[in-house]
This record gives structure tokens, sequence and C-alpha cells, in this order.
């Protein structure tokens, strides 16, 4: 039986796209509390099924497939802008392709305009209606309305008309910084790109014996296998050394694990890899918010993914990316040394080297060195900063790293950074191998 929880975002999931929604509406649709409409909305937001807009309320979207996750829905331009929604609010759940400045003469404008895109425009009420007859939504900088015909038009063809207080050059900047940041996002490689999906997965049941596992055990050449309930939820695991020495027919729920380590599907491949390889695990269930099996990972899934993803060229640029690509190396036959620039993204409000970024070049540096020694991935278990002097902009730091200790499955690195041969920061690194 379902819980109150899932039978609302069930309906949620059923409801039309563009089909508004409230907290009091959900409550008396399905005769739960207010609280437990509003715990759902929220995490149908979170899921992506639904958005929530100022002076709007909440409306059912589509969910975005990971390939179009850099596209903008027009809800959330309204929410990237702070905007207003004048007209055309049963298509904010739309998608846009691109977005055009108007900031020409109409006819010489239109030839770049059509259906999808969304036209950023001052206070010209022609343009507006001129842009919508030809299907893209509008967005009104310099906080400017617009006529009740242009309204009354949006309305009508369900396309979005928003006002927002900005200038055209603070929007542009504003929706380009939301589309970039969502292409870091895309690189991200989560649980949900690599699982083995349920209809692939071998599980047993609390109702099977011993002798089940056999069964699989002789069909797949696995041991391990995640154990679920009536109601699909996960209850366990259970491997080659739980039932070692147990009879055929011993329910599996006598020798099973309970409460496994379980991950969701939209968590980080690299945050799994670090619980594999804390935990020693080869395989782990991955379930939903209802803790129903959606299908497992395996160890060597991750480390796959882990290997293409180190060799994928980036789209996005994150602080890390733009730290390790100032990174030099300056080795010489006897010694390792890199020297990196500090340039003014890596410094903090008093103009000198940040403590992430030194942070982030031991990492960096660390793990080369260690990579010179041993193939495959590591993960960082500690890092110490013990010594730290102001570095300003544009110096030049050298970085001399050393092996303290380097075993089958551990490492430890000495760190040391100079500027102008005088010692500015020492640091201790230590992580993990993954083989």
């Amino acid at each position: 039986m379902a819980t109150k929880h899932e039978q609302i975002l069930q309906h949620i999931t059923d409801l039309e796209i563009g089909e508004k929604i409230s907290v009091r509406l959900i409550a008396k649709a399905l005769a739960v509390s207010e609280g437990t409409a509003y715990r759902a909305i929220k995490e149908a937001e979170n899921q992506g099924l639904v958005s929530t807009i100022e002076r709007v309320g909440t409306v059912r979207i589509e969910k975005k497939l990971k390939e179009n996750i850099e596209k903008l829905t027009y809800a959330e331009v309204v929410n990237i802008v702070d905007g207003q929604v004048l007209g055309g609010r049963q298509g904010l759940h739309k998608t846009l392709n691109r977005f055009v400045i108007g900031a020409m003469k109409l006819e010489a404008m239109m030839r770049y305009v059509e259906a999808g895109n969304l036209l950023i425009v001052g206070n010209r009420d022609q343009v507006h209606k001129v842009g919508l007859e030809a299907g893209a939504s509008v967005l009104i900088t310099g906080g400017f309305g617009t006529s009740e015909e242009v309204i009354k038009l949006a309305d009508e063809l369900e396309l979005p008309i928003i006002s927002t207080s900005y200038d055209t050059f603070t929007v542009a900047a504003m929706i380009n910084r939301a589309i970039y940041d969502q292409l870091i996002k895309k690189e991200i490689v989560l649980v949900d790109d690599i699982l083995i999906p349920f209809q692939d997965t071998f599980y047993m049941t609390t109702q099977n014996t011993v002798d089940k596992w056999h069964d699989l055990n002789e069909k797949t050449g696995h041991s391990r296998y995640p154990v679920i309930d009536g109601n699909m939820k996960v209850q366990g695991m259970v491997a080659a050394k739980d039932v070692l020495g147990a009879s055929k027919q011993t329910p599996i729920e006598k020798v099973m694990t309970s409460n496994p380590i379980t991950v969701h599907e939209r968590t980080s491949v690299a945050a799994v890899a670090h619980v594999m390889v804390w935990e020693g695990i080869e395989l782990l269930p991955v379930i939903d918010n209802q803790r129903k099996l959606l299908g497992v990972i395996s160890r060597q899934d991750v480390l796959k993914a882990l290997q293409m993803v180190q060799r994928q060229p980036h789209i996005g640029e994150t602080i890390e990316d733009i730290v390790t690509s100032r990174v030099e190396d300056k080795s010489k036959a006897d010694e390792l040394v890199f020297e990196c620039e500090v340039t003014p993204q890596m410094t903090n409000q008093l103009g000198t080297i940040s403590y992430g970024v030194i942070t982030t070049l031991v990492t960096e540096i660390g793990s080369r060195l260690m990579r010179k020694y041993k193939k495959g991935d590591l993960v960082v278990e500690n890092i110490t900063l013990y010594f730290i002097k102001p570095v300003q902009i544009d110096s030049i730091i050298t970085i001399r790293p050393k092996i303290l200790e380097i075993g089958r499955k551990h490492g430890k690195i000495d760190v040391e950074l100079y500027h102008e041969e005088e010692i500015v920061g020492k640091a201790m690194m230590m992580a993990q191998l993954i083989d």
C-alpha cells in the first residue's frame, strides 16, 4: 500500500503539464493534512516536476532529460531575473531554445525571431506583439509594462510575457550565467547515468530461502543481491559470506545484512566511489525517496565512469578547473616541481590567495604525484594545512611535493609551497587508492 506521500507525488506526476497546484488544493483533493501536502510538493520541486514562481504559484512542469539540462524553461527565467509575469502564464512550463536581444529596427529584428525564442526587449509594445505572433515569449527590461492587447494575445497564445526591473545587458548576463551553471551540472556523472536498471537487476525477496541464492549464483555467476519486500523496498543485502554454512531452507531474512548502505539515483558517482572504497563494497542498491529499488551500481561501473570523466573535455568551467589549468609542470630529472600564477579569481577579499585554492593545489599536485607511482584512481581522505602565509595577486607559487609513504592501498604526501624561494605553505595529504 502506497503511503500518503507517495500518493501525492503520483497525483502530481499525473497532472497535465502547465497545471497550477497548491497545498490547499492537494490537501482537499487527497484528504491529507496541509503539512503532508506541503512536504510532497517540496519533494516534487526537488525532482523537477514542479516549479514555484513568485506571484504566480506552483506549476507542473516537464521533467528535464539530462541532455536538455542546459535549456531553460520560462518559469526558470522568471526566477533568474526576479521577473513579474504579465500574461501567458499557461506557457511558463515551456522550454526556450535561445534568446534574442531586440535592439534594432523591427523588420531587421524579426529575421532572427522564431518560435521557442525568448525576445529580450525594452518599452516597445509593437515589438512585443510581433514577437508573440512569431511564437516567441517576451521579456521586457527596465521595469516597463505592456498594453492590454499584448497581454490578451499572450494569454491566447499561452506564451509568457515577463517584466523585469533589470536592464538588457544585466538580464543577458544573468541568463548566460544560469545556462553555464546548468552545463557544469550536466557534466557531473550521476548514479542515474550508469546504474543497472531494475529490469536487468537480479534480486531476492524477503519470502525467499537460501536455496534461491544458490539458483541465482549458478545462473548469473554473481554473489551479491539486494533483498526487497512486497512493496519493492530494500530490506537487506545478501552475499556469499552470509549464506556460507546455512541450510538451503533457511529464510533469507535470517542471513541477510539488514539496513544496508544504499545510494540515490541523483548521487554523484564520485561520492559513491568514496563510499565503496571506504566500506569495501562491491555492489550498492540504488533507491528512490521511498526506498524502492531502482537498480544496482557496481564498483567496476563506478571506476569506468570516473576514468571516462577524466578523459572528457569540460564545457563549463568550475573554480577547480580555473586553478588546475594554471598549474605548469616544471619538473627536472631528479625533482618534481610545479608552478602556478595567482590570478584575481584565486584570491580572497584581501587580494591574497584563498585557503580553498591552496587546498585545490595540494589535491591536484598530490594526485599527480601519486599517479606516477600507482595507476588508477584515488579518493582523498585527509588534507592538513599546517602552515600558511599570505601570497598576493600575480605572484608565482612554486610547489614541491614528495611521497612520505606509499602502500598497496594508501599514500601519504607532503606538499610545500614557495614564493621567491621563501616557504609560504606546508600541507599533508592522505589518499586511498582504488584499483
